[in-house]
């Protein structure tokens, strides 16, 4: 059995981190966080937090809902490139990588005076290479595809903070989705993971998802049901890095490893429907890819007008059913769609509730339904919300 380490050495001072999401769920990943051991300060966009490498590791391999774990080096005042040149260089960057690896900088701004990023990144990348090359002798090579090393910076009206990326790819990459698998509007998966957060739903509870798709949503809630940790199958970006803690990071994996082992003999009940045969046949062939066995997730191919619960127990609908540029469901009209959805749900999921997410600011009035609450949230560039209904049984009549 793996040995679980202490979150921080109390003899060091803490790191600071800062976790990236989507937008609209700083507060449901502050809380992830925060389960993990970590003190949070939410902002736009993510979460602010402290704590040692052992912490960010466990961000990576156990979050569900960042898109990236950065630790943050420096945070000051600016005023032009060469405060940032000055910045950057200060930080001694050969604690964390070599002149035989690669690099890579990006740079963010929000109502910085700056005129270019693009010339602030220079400065900053500048930097980097000509303090690793006083140091060593030697500087970093630059790649902007697979970099060993990457350096994200961001600029407001008064400070620049740069951070040292620990994650590589995306976190929302979990390693089990084909690169061919895009479908037409993918959902990315740490979004679904923050649509079921919103929704509250708890692994105890069935959940419906009539509108599937290749399963992004009932992928990730299988795998919290069977305590399969969300980058167990996958690699990041602090392996790479000089100060790799390999004995740790097999503990924790080892760790995750045994949850996962001991969930296997859970069966949740969740299942999923779409119009679309080879879509159902793209969802099961993910969820295998996900660790998942035949029996985790109930497939069907089914049109959302004539929906039947998949249990006689009531629970929890969520999804992301068409809209704007898929927006001609069923071969059908997206209004007449809408409104037969509405009834259906209206008629035969009486002590359900439902989470929608949609770029339709009208789908309430479409559907025929008053929602109790509504999260705004972006899907990619889409300005979407998430709408929560929640279903009553008829009256009978009499």
């Amino acid at each position: 059995m793996a040995v679980e380490r202490p979150l921080r050495d109390p003899r060091r001072p803490p790191l600071a981190f800062h976790a990236a999401c989507p937008h609209g769920l700083e507060e449901s990943l502050a809380r992830e966080l925060e389960a993990l051991g970590a003190s949070c300060v939410p902002a736009r966009g993510g979460v602010a937090f402290e704590g040692d490498l052992a912490l960010a590791y466990r961000a990576n391999l156990r979050s569900r809902i960042a898109s990236r774990i950065l630790l943050r080096l420096a945070r000051e005042p600016y005023r032009n490139e060469d405060d940032l040149y000055r910045i950057a260089k200060a930080i001694d960057w050969t604690a964390w990588f070599g002149p035989g690896q690669t690099l890579r900088v990006d740079v963010t701004g929000s109502r910085s005076p700056l005129r270019s990023l693009n010339f602030a990144t220079l400065r900053i990348k500048d930097a980097i290479v000509d303090m690793i090359r006083e140091r060593t002798g030697d500087r970093p090579s630059i790649d902007t595809r697979r970099p060993d090393a990457r350096v994200f910076a961001h600029l407001d009206e008064r400070e620049a903070s740069v951070y040292l990326d620990l994650s590589g790819e995306p976190l929302f990459k979990r390693g089990w989705r084909q690169r061919d698998d895009k479908g037409e509007a993918p959902l990315k998966e740490n979004l679904a993971a923050g649509l079921l957060a919103l929704a509250g739903w708890q692994p105890q509870q069935p959940l419906f998802d009539p509108f599937c798709g290749s399963g992004t949503i009932l992928i990730e809630a299988a795998q919290i049901a069977r305590g399969i940790a969300p980058g167990l199958s996958r690699r990041f970006g602090f392996e790479r890095l000089l100060r790799f803690d390999e004995a740790l990071w097999a503990d924790l994996r080892a760790q995750a490893q045994g949850e996962m082992q001991a969930g296997r003999e859970a069966r949740p009940a969740i299942f999923g429907a779409d119009i679309d045969p080879a879509a159902i046949a793209q969802a099961r062939a993910n969820a295998q890819r996900a660790g998942l066995g035949d029996d985790a997730i109930g497939f069907a191919v089914a049109d959302c007008r004539q929906l039947e619960p998949p249990t006689d127990t009531p629970g929890t609908i969520v999804c992301n059913p068409p809209y704007g540029e898929r927006i001609d469901v069923a071969g059908g009209d997206y209004d007449a769609t809408m409104l037969a959805l509405g009834q259906r749900l209206k008629a035969g999921f009486g002590g359900w509730e439902a989470w929608v997410l949609s770029g339709d600011r009208q789908l309430p009035r479409r559907l025929r339904i008053r929602e109790k609450r509504k999260f705004p949230l972006y899907n990619g560039p889409i300005d979407c919300r998430l709408f929560g209904f929640e279903l009553f049984a008829p009256t009978p009549l009499g």
